[in-house]
């Protein structure tokens, strides 16, 4: 991959999928097809590849698990597959993270894309008017925080070669798909005309503002630029864990900008 995830785990083609290394754990991964999220799409009727994406919850290295689990934390990689899907770009149907019984709130995601493009797209809301939406673009080495309560979805915008991303998550995470599923998506479909990825809004929401912007540094929650997440973690064990109670830095959500 373009960038070290910080251990021996390598995204597969064939089978599409992740292979570890000797000293890894991690399940085998599961696979979300295009049918999974029709629902989601502009054109529901789109064909595109049959493997949207392949994901495996609760990897990294095995000297490290019993520290992870204690700080109720779980490292999750993805990889999406290249291609289109009629004219919108491989990508998640995009979901909110349920409130975890650990800490009575949603919780927020640490994204850090390892190869290709990628869009993290973003919103204030799921009800009817989304309020800001933000797209944004990272490349590998790149990191994402997705705020707590915000709908958000992963966007391969490389579409001719395969995009993938780690993440920090809380352990006993959940999806809530059913207000994006009540607005069939979210508030701006991705689509790819002439080469470019562009956006249109979906008619099922009413208002919202698309920022579109490149992805920043996170100095203000003390991360270090182009160092992997994973070894974040391995040199301050306690350093994500605004991700499993984010309450311990409510002063950074209010006001957040991605």
């Amino acid at each position: 991959m373009a960038f070290y995830p910080g251990f021996d785990l390598r995204a597969t083609k064939e089978p599409f999928g992740f292979k570890y290394g000797k000293d890894v754990f991690g399940p085998e991964p599961e696979i979300r097809r295009l049918d999974d999220i029709r629902a989601s799409l502009s054109d529901p009727l789109s064909e595109g590849p049959d493997e949207v994406y392949a994901i495996v919850m609760d990897v990294g290295m095995k000297a490290d698990r019993e520290e992870i689990v204690k700080r109720n934390l779980l490292f999750g990689a993805v990889t999406y597959a290249a291609g289109l899907i009629g004219k919108e770009p491989v990508r998640s149907q995009g979901h909110m993270h349920a409130v975890s019984a650990s800490c009575g709130a949603s919780t927020p995601e640490v994204y850090e894309i390892w190869d290709g493009e990628a869009v993290i797209y973003m919103q204030e809301s799921a009800s009817d008017n989304p309020g800001k939406c933000y797209a944004v673009y990272a490349h590998p080495g790149d990191v994402v925080i997705v705020p707590p309560g915000c709908v958000h979805a992963a966007i391969n915008a490389g579409v001719s070669q395969n995009m993938s991303f780690g993440a920090w998550c809380v352990r006993d995470y959940g999806f809530d798909y059913g207000e994006v599923r009540r607005h069939r998506g979210i508030a701006f479909y991705p689509y790819v005309e002439d080469g470019t990825l562009k956006w249109r809004r979906n008619p099922a929401y009413e208002g919202g503002e698309l920022i579109i912007k490149e992805a920043r540094t996170w100095e203000d929650f003390s991360l270090e630029a182009g160092v992997p997440v994973y070894t974040q973690f391995q040199k301050d064990k306690d350093r994500f864990l605004f991700v499993a109670d984010p309450v311990r830095c409510q002063e950074l959500w209010e006001g957040f900008a991605p």
